[in-house]
């Protein structure tokens, strides 16, 4: 049945390239983007990342706003800009620049999207800047120190580190009048214009998110958790579903004025206290702690979640039913992983026309 499986996916896949392939082989209207020389490389030969050396990337095609956009001033607390905030590190590099490179070239005013990149080495900017010399980025230091000793154990250890913390902190680490943002993770790249992800009204809310109320929820903690009053009453008032932490809208000024990032650190503060944890799976449930029950419900179109097959190694997923505007390869497998060792699953080839990383490279011109 593993070859009607295998079938059942490439089909979907090739489905979808028909149906987003104006999204996927082309780029939006030329008065909003206009591509440049595509076989320009980039390369920094020393030092990245703790180690990295001779990190290959094209240049992105150039970009610019429809005519009705407008160019703003440019700073970061331009009213009219779109903040988005994403995380860089070595280990997730490439597809953060796929993520990158999928936004701006999808949205119709892409010189109006300001990004804001969370790191552990500063020297990484450098790199977005070669990639990307029109885009408007601010990068921000996040020290390992501030959560290493918040962290417990997880499935796997892409969810231990310090780096993947970070969003509970961008309250704190952003300017005070970015009021909102999208946090988007590093495994995922858009189809769709933002700006219909950002213009989301949270009513009021915090956090808004993809909700999947069929989840099983319980499963997120532990039977300690359950089995004290004092932890099982923390959902007593609300209806939690689970919703994936990768892809959310926050009001940040609504974050400052309750302390969120402050109660976050309290559940991760009991997680590791004696007798023993509360939860499992890293950063996710302090979130469901605090949140769950609490969230600006938004349409799935915006997390096809799930397509790195959920921890199961080798696993391949299928796209579940709906529209799609983001493709999110949550989990354990990695597209480009996968097609780098050359067995990629059937959805990877929706997110190879945006990978810029390429095995010849030139330095970056001055």
């Amino acid at each position: 049945m593993l070859w009607a499986a295998r079938a059942s996916g490439f089909f979907s896949a090739a489905m979808l390239m028909v149906v987003l392939s104006p999204s996927l082989q082309s780029f939006p209207p030329a008065e909003a983007i206009r591509s440049s020389q595509f076989d320009s490389h980039v390369r920094f030969p020393g030092q990245i990342a703790g180690g990295a050396r001779g990190l290959p990337f094209r240049r992105a095609p150039s970009f610019r706003n429809a005519a009705d956009c407008g160019n703003g001033t440019g700073n970061v607390c331009d009213p009219s800009l779109v903040h988005i905030a994403i995380t860089l590190d070595e280990g997730y590099l490439r597809g953060s620049v796929a993520a990158v490179h999928s936004v701006v070239q999808h949205a119709v005013c892409p010189e109006s999207v300001f990004f804001h990149f969370l790191v552990s080495d500063p020297s990484l900017g450098d790199l977005v800047r070669a990639v990307f010399p029109q885009l408007r980025f601010k990068v921000y230091y996040f020290d390992p120190a501030r959560v290493r000793g918040l962290i417990s154990s997880s499935v796997r250890q892409a969810l231990e580190e310090p780096l993947n913390y970070a969003r509970n902190y961008l309250a704190d680490l952003l300017e005070p009048c970015v009021r909102r943002v999208i946090y988007l993770d590093s495994d995922l790249v858009l189809v769709d214009d933002v700006a219909k992800l950002w213009r989301t009204d949270l009513g009021g809310r915090t956090v808004g998110a993809p909700e999947y109320c069929h989840a099983n929820f319980t499963k997120y903690f532990t039977s300690r958790f359950w089995s004290e009053e004092r932890f099982a009453g923390t959902f007593a008032d609300r209806r939690p579903c689970y919703f994936n932490t990768g892809v959310m809208v926050l009001d940040l000024a609504r974050w400052r004025d309750a302390g969120y990032t402050r109660r976050i650190e309290r559940w991760m503060e009991i997680q590791k206290s004696p007798p023993g944890r509360i939860y499992e799976l890293g950063s996710l449930p302090p979130f469901l702690l605090v949140f769950a029950g609490h969230v600006a419900p938004i349409e799935h179109r915006w997390n096809q979640h799930g397509l790195g097959g959920d921890n199961i190694h080798g696993s391949c997923r299928d796209l579940h039913p709906g529209p799609v505007s983001l493709l999110h390869w949550s989990g354990s497998g990695k597209p480009w992983a996968r097609l780098g060792a050359g067995r990629p699953c059937p959805l990877d080839a929706l997110w190879a026309p945006f990978d810029l990383y390429g095995p010849a490279a030139l330095e970056p011109s001055r």
